[in-house]
């Protein structure tokens, strides 16, 4: 789960990652950064033709990891614990 910091959707979130791509640093994230693409009739998501709603990529800077018990978008750091390495909220030290 991530929050979004900065552009036309901050604040917005907690919101699921759906994927990245790690060479160009940029993340699609649920319901986060939707275009609208018109589209000819027999187009394979909407046959009849019409707009079609996509899913943009955003970087991956402008997204914080959600810590539920602080309820916000917090920063991370890592620890080894019982000989893993674990992430762990700045703020309250819980696992994320």
């Amino acid at each position: 789960m991530v929050v979004v910091l900065s552009g036309n959707f901050r604040g917005q979130g907690p919101s699921k990652i759906v994927s990245i791509d790690r060479d160009s640093r940029r993340a699609i994230v649920e319901g986060i950064n939707n275009a609208l693409k018109h589209v000819k009739r027999g187009h394979p998501k909407s046959p009849q033709g019409g707009r079609v709603t996509i899913p943009v990529a955003i970087d991956v800077s402008n997204l914080a990891l959600h810590c539920s018990n602080c309820n916000r978008g917090v920063r991370v750091k890592s620890q080894m614990i019982d000989g893993a390495k674990r992430r762990v909220c700045c703020r309250c030290q819980k696992f994320l």
